[in-house]
């Protein structure tokens, strides 16, 4: 084929798929609902990225996460945190495992942020009242759980400040995505 052939055809296509695209009728509007207002958008904009950005304001310790740990989430995770069946995994242990025939991802052995310990606990837990926890409460279930694995003391504050500080032992066991354009607000 002769390369004004080619343009012809060409042409032609493209002329083709403009009226097909011009023809087409437009998406049906049902006058449900309203464009969100910015207020809006910025209370749902609750996205806590790896080296803190995001995370509100507050604090707590392990020693005041205790009592709220063990009211809202022992029933499911256990007192230590070594979780309840099959159904309900555990939090706590697993250090060293992953490697292993059978390993134990947990948020000690497994996680790789702290910061997204916080942002699952406030997202999903507890199970049955998701988003009921207020964000000194997160904050305080969080230093339980972490100290559960040995990562903060009993009376260490977890603050937005201090929480990306902490050291998760897996942090290194995930490989960063390269692509251009999917970077993070880490």
């Amino acid at each position: 084929m002769t390369s004004a052939r080619v343009a012809l055809c060409l042409a032609a296509l493209g002329g083709a798929l403009r009226s097909a695209t011009a023809a087409a009728p437009a998406p049906p509007k049902y006058h449900i609902g309203r464009p969100a207002t910015p207020d809006e958008l910025r209370a749902r904009d609750i996205t806590v990225f790896p080296a803190g950005a995001g995370l509100p304001p507050g604090r707590g310790t392990a020693r005041e996460g205790r009592p709220l740990y063990m009211a809202r989430c022992a029933s499911c995770h256990g007192p230590q945190g070594t979780g309840m069946g099959e159904e309900y995994p555990p939090v706590a242990g697993g250090l060293g495992t992953l490697k292993t025939a059978r390993p134990l991802p947990t948020v000690g052995s497994y996680w790789p942020y702290a910061t997204t310990v916080w942002d699952y606990i406030r997202r999903s837990m507890p199970y049955d009242r998701t988003g009921t926890l207020s964000d000194d409460q997160v904050y305080a279930v969080t230093a339980f759980v972490l100290h559960l694995n040995r990562l903060v003391g009993e009376d260490d504050v977890v603050s937005r400040e201090t929480l990306p500080k902490v050291k998760m032992p897996n942090r290194d066991g995930f490989v960063p995505d390269p692509r251009p354009d999917v970077k993070s607000k880490r």
